[in-house]
C-alpha cells in the first residue's frame, strides 16, 4: 500500500500517516481535549492550516502519495454542497484548498473529501479485512451517519431518511420531518425530553417508565426502517453499528423488528454488528478511499 495521509474533521481534528491499513507512527489530535462542536465557526482557511501544521508534526521524510480528508455533509467532486454541523465549509471546494495548501510541502498531491461516515466505513472495512465486499455502516452521535463502501459518488444522507409520517415528528436539526435523525440523534434526544438526558431515557425504560419504553422501541424501529430501506435499495449484506450512542442498542430487538420489514427471501442475507469505530478507524478510512480514488483515475 501506498503511503497516504488520513484527517478525519468532525468536533476536532485527528491526522495520521498510513501505510498498509495502519497508522503509521502517532495520531494527531487537535484539540486534545475539545469540548462539542469546538470546530463550528472556526473559519475554514484556519482549520484547513491547522491540518496543515499537524501533518508537518508527523516528521514524514517522504511525500505521501494521496491525502483523503472525511468530514461532515454532503460532498462530491471535491465540494462541500453543504454541512450543517459545520457550515463555515459550506460551499467550500475543499479539495483545491487543501490541494494548495500542502503544495509548498509536498509539491502536487492528489486530494480526497469525504464524507465522515463513507470514511468510516472504509475504515471498518480495512480494519475488518473486508476490503472485497460491500458493507454499510450507521454512526449513532449528535447525528445520525450513513456510510457506504466501497466509495460511490452520492449524497448518502442515510440519517435524513423518513421513517414516519407522524407530522408531529419534527425534531432533525435539518427541519425536515419523520427522519431518522430527528427520533435517534442525541440533539433531537434531548429536544424530545426536555427534562432528560438520552442515558436517563434509555436507564428509565428498563425501569418499565411507559413514555420511555415507548421511545426505546420506537428508536430501534426507527433504525430498523432505515436500515430496511438500505437493503431494498442496495441489496442485503452486513451493517456496522457504531458512535457512542452504540452502546443503547439492543440488536435482538433491532433484528426483531428487521425481521418484521424485510420479508423478500433474496434480501434476507443481512447481519448487525455492533463495533467500536473512532478516529483512528475512520483515519485510515480516509486514506484507504483516497487511494483507491486515485488508483482508479487514469488522468
Amino acid at each position: 500500500m501506498a503511503h497516504g495521509i488520513g484527517v478525519v474533521i468532525t468536533e476536532r481534528i485527528a491526522v495520521g500517516a498510513v501505510r498498509d491499513n495502519q497508522i503509521e507512527g502517532e495520531l494527531l489530535i487537535d484539540p486534545e481535549d475539545s469540548a462539542t462542536d469546538s470546530l463550528l465557526g472556526v473559519p475554514a482557511d484556519l482549520i484547513i492550516q491547522r491540518i496543515v501544521d499537524l501533518v508537518r508534526q508527523l516528521g514524514m521524510r517522504d511525500a505521501p502519495s494521496h491525502i483523503g480528508i472525511g468530514m461532515p455533509g454532503i460532498i462530491r467532486d471535491g465540494k462541500v454542497e453543504d454541512s450543517p454541523n459545520l457550515v463555515q465549509f459550506k460551499g467550500i471546494r475543499m479539495g483545491e484548498l487543501v490541494g494548495a495548501a500542502f503544495e509548498p510541502l509536498f509539491g502536487r498531491v492528489r486530494v480526497g473529501i469525504f464524507n465522515d461516515a463513507d470514511v468510516m466505513a472504509a475504515g471498518i472495512a480495512a480494519r475488518r479485512g473486508h476490503l472485497d465486499r460491500l458493507i454499510r455502516v450507521w454512526t449513532l452521535g449528535t447525528g445520525i451517519g450513513f456510510g457506504r463502501y466501497p466509495y460511490t459518488s452520492g449524497v448518502w444522507e442515510g440519517g435524513h431518511a423518513v421513517v414516519t409520517l407522524d407530522p408531529k415528528e419534527v425534531f432533525c436539526g435539518c427541519g425536515g420531518r419523520g427522519h431518522l435523525e430527528g427520533i435517534m440523534g442525541q440533539r433531537a434526544m434531548r429536544l424530545r425530553f426536555m427534562d432528560m438526558e438520552p442515558e436517563e431515557v434509555f436507564a428509565e425504560a428498563e425501569s418499565g417508565d411507559t413514555r420511555c419504553v415507548d421511545f426505546v422501541k420506537l428508536w430501534h424501529r426507527a433504525l430498523a426502517a432505515g436500515t430496511a430501506t438500505s437493503i431494498h435499495l442496495d441489496g442485503p449484506g452486513k451493517f456496522f453499528i457504531t458512535g457512542f450512542n452504540a452502546r443503547f442498542l439492543n440488536l435482538s430487538l433491532l433484528n426483531e423488528y428487521l425481521h418484521e420489514m424485510v420479508k423478500l427471501s433474496p434480501l434476507q442475507g443481512y447481519q448487525t454488528e455492533v463495533v467500536p469505530g473512532g478516529e483512528t478507524v475512520a483515519t485510515i478510512g480516509a486514506a484507504v478511499n483516497a487511494e483507491q480514488r486515485n488508483d482508479r483515475r487514469t488522468d
